[in-house]
């Protein structure tokens, strides 16, 4: 499979670098945030609400099942906490080059500091929220990751350009 997976905690740029990697290299954007709000007919924050994270986790590996055989030549865009669970590392590393995008916890706080749309920064203070996150996940997105990216100080297009050269050596 030809398909570039971008990993990373939200705000590191996975949606907009992978619109412009897709665009870029005649690829198909998915996100797979998106494919499970279309299927649910609700948002993400409505399914925590509704149905708790546990059943909103269960819903990723479910589609990371289902793309295993239905998505070629994509670039795939995940969610932050998708690479938490240890069958989501193994299905992600199967569908193709895992790229973690890296961003510093100032610039993922200026990124979503606005967006009341993350139920996963609900609650507590946003920096301690975000730091304790950031930390939670660093070892489990580098374990998913074939290749690292570094985020902070470069533009889109230049992360998009850092990752095509970077996945030549897999072969993508």
């Amino acid at each position: 499979m030809q398909n570039l997976i971008l990993i990373g905690f939200m705000g590191a740029g996975k949606t907009s670098v992978g619109n412009c990697l897709a665009q870029e290299s005649g690829m198909t954007f998915v996100d797979t945030d998106e494919r499970i709000v279309a299927e649910q007919g609700m948002e993400i924050s409505a399914i925590f609400e509704k149905y708790g994270e546990p059943y909103f986790r269960d819903l990723e590996t479910a589609l990371l099942e289902r793309m295993q055989n239905d998505t070629d030549h994509s670039v795939i865009s995940v969610g932050g906490g998708m690479p938490v669970r240890e069958r989501n590392r193994d299905l992600l590393r199967s569908l193709g080059c895992v790229v973690y995008l890296l961003a510093s916890k100032e610039t993922i706080l200026g990124r979503v500091r606005n967006d009341g749309t993350r139920p996963m920064l609900s609650g507590e203070n946003l920096e301690t929220r975000v730091e304790r996150l950031m930390r939670e996940r660093e070892a489990l997105y580098r374990e998913a990751a074939h290749l690292m990216i570094q985020t902070d100080g470069y533009s889109v297009p230049e992360v998009a350009q850092m990752i095509r050269l970077e996945a030549r050596k897999f072969g993508y």
